[in-house]
């Protein structure tokens, strides 16, 4: 097969919102840059977004970048970098007004600044009040936001390449990343894009378990390609279940519902967040919120005819306030629940929703790995941003809103680090090597050419019904050594997998067999990594890491206050220290603390 060659200053893989601001900031310095996309940029997931992006503009109640910073740091049960924590919740503000300026269509208070509501786990004074922290625009945030980066994007002539799928990282000899293989979905043609830098900002890849509010496309490609270009990947054994999809469908109903007012009730009608968070209640963090739902209906106090899900009330809302504030919560409740939740509640159950872990990076949004003694050596050529990335700011959970916030805030980093690369003459064009698209072109013949398989649709089912039981909201000790057998097993359905329709033009099956590669990649990372730790930590809960006073809510610091790292040669892994010290020298370090709400 002829491959074709296209050559740039950058590539960004990817044009969600971290895709698209790292585009802007590169495109606006003049840099010759390509986005490629499997989707039109403005369905990128980005779009699913819904409660708003978090930035201390105290424009509703008092705020600052401090208490902001303590509400991270505490909501990632400590396992965030500190550094990278402190410089995402320093840059809010600026971001966020950026994106005002470039058209964005944020709600208004009456005095005509941004509107700001309260979420889940942020607080006034470190962890004392709720706070209105996340700027929002109606329940559409994310799809506003698209749409205000995707203009400024066409007015700075950045070139991008929809209906492409990237294929493999291409690394030269010296362990240099010079660009990436891409598949044209319409053609089923390969090209190599040459780049003297790469971006990867792939998004998440929920579509590893069976009940997920993830789209179709969120199947991991930039975590899959790192991983078997022999890049780690971080702390992929934290994933945050929302605790509010629609019961049934798996359709995000955003935390901004409980933050317009919304209470979770149990089957007697019991607002049960007080029992579990008395300060907080129904705004804790979404891992507790979570497993309270999930211990209610576990102790039988689920709603409905098989008791398997709790309800959110809105009904003492006015009418006005949820068809002015949550009008598209209200259509998904009615198409997806058959509720219209002015006038009854609508039932959830937690479902997955966001990865904490991905590719490792630091607060520049350079791609790091360990050499040298050096637990944070940058690779040279390779920027990761957005959901795929790990740069800790998550740590074992997330804070809602927390998430458009790192697109802006890590995008625009990564995109400055490519530009001050560049210009400082630091990164250059270097030779593609000989066998630039050679995996690439082995995985496609293989599709081609396979015979006798199962179906791609066949192993990726399996797969999603091994990560939902083996590694869901609770873990367990003989589920979890399970789950890595049964995953790996999987694993090795995947290589034989066939795909019927042998067309190469707009063939989907050659493209969900694809997509399994990298999906593949992330359920093996997940599962051992999980299994491995022995605590119980955010997101991450074990039956046998209970909460007891030597190790609060079963969180043992001693050993396992460290970064995951797995690896796919060998499945194996490694460990990395966490940063508890902040980037500047005058702020003091979030101290270790039990995590209450």
């Amino acid at each position: 097969m002829t491959v074709a060659k296209r050559t740039f200053d950058a590539v960004i893989v990817g044009a969600g919102g971290a895709g698209l601001r790292a585009a802007l900031q590169l495109s606006e310095a003049g840099l010759k840059t390509a986005v490629l996309t499997k989707v039109f940029p403005t369905r990128s997931h980005t779009v699913a977004a819904q409660g708003g992006v978090a930035a201390s503009l105290g424009n509703s109640t008092e705020d600052n970048w401090h208490w902001h910073m303590y509400d991270t740091v505490k909501g990632s049960d400590w396992l965030g970098d500190q550094d990278a924590i402190e410089f995402m919740c320093r840059k809010a503000n600026e971001v966020v007004v950026e994106l005002e300026h470039y058209g964005m269509p944020f709600d208004r208070t009456d005095n005509g600044k941004i509107y700001q509501r309260p979420f889940g786990g942020h607080s006034q004074n470190y962890g004392q009040s709720p706070v209105s922290r996340s700027c929002a625009a109606a329940d559409r945030t994310g799809h506003a936001m698209l749409h205000a980066l995707y203009q400024r994007n066409v007015r700075a002539n950045t070139q991008f390449f929809v209906e492409w799928i990237a294929l493999d990282l291409i690394r030269d000899q010296d362990g240099d990343v010079v660009g990436v293989t891409a598949l044209e979905l319409e053609t089923g043609e390969v090209s190599i894009f040459h780049a003297k830098a790469t971006i990867f900002a792939t998004g998440g890849a929920g579509r590893i378990f069976h009940s997920s509010t993830n789209a179709f496309i969120n199947t991991g490609d930039g975590v899959g390609m790192a991983a078997r270009a022999g890049i780690p990947l971080e702390d992929m054994e934290f994933w945050q279940f929302h605790p509010t999809g629609v019961a049934g469908a798996g359709v995000l109903i955003t935390e901004g519902v409980r933050g317009e007012g919304g209470i979770l009730r149990n089957a007697a009608g019991e607002r049960f967040m007080e029992r579990y968070a008395p300060n907080l209640k129904d705004l804790a963090s979404r891992d507790v919120v979570s497993r309270s739902m999930v211990t209610e209906i576990n102790e039988g106090r689920g709603c409905g005819p098989d008791k398997d899900h709790v309800l959110l009330d809105i009904t003492h809302l006015s009418p006005e306030t949820i068809m002015k504030r949550l009008p598209g919560i209200r259509e998904i409740s009615i198409q997806f629940a058959g509720v219209d939740p002015i006038k009854a509640p609508i039932p959830v159950v937690p479902t997955c929703h966001y990865q904490m872990g991905g590719i490792p990076t630091n607060y520049k949004g350079q791609v790091v790995v360990p050499k040298d003694g050096e637990p944070n050596a940058p690779v040279v050529g390779f920027y990761a941003a957005g959901e795929c990335a790990c740069a800790s700011v998550h740590g074992a959970n997330r804070l809602g809103t927390n998430s458009l916030l790192d697109l802006l805030v890590f995008g625009k980093s990564a995109g400055e680090s490519v530009v001050e690369d560049i210009q400082s003459g630091n990164l250059s064009l270097k030779p593609l090597p000989a066998d630039a698209a050679d995996a690439s072109l082995a995985r496609i013949s293989r599709l081609e050419n396979q015979t006798g398989g199962e179906s791609v649709a066949e192993v990726g089912n399996a797969m999603r019904r091994t990560m939902q039981k083996h590694a869901g909201v609770f873990r367990f000790n003989t589920l979890l050594k399970e789950g890595v057998t049964a995953i790996l097993d999987v694993a090795e359905r995947s290589k034989r997998t066939e795909i019927k329709d042998k067309s190469k033009v707009w063939n989907t099956a050659r493209m969900e067999a694809l997509e399994l590669d990298n999906l593949i990649e992330v359920a093996k990372a997940t599962m051992v990594s999980a299994e491995a730790r022995k605590e119980s930590r955010g997101a991450h809960v074990r039956d046998d890491a209970p909460d007891t006073a030597e190790f609060p809510n079963g969180r043992n610091d001693n050993e396992w206050l460290k970064h995951t790292l797995w690896y796919r040669e060998g499945n194996r892994l490694d460990y990395k220290p966490v940063t508890m010290k902040p980037l500047s020298h005058d702020v003091e370090p979030i101290a270790l603390a039990k995590r209450t709400y």
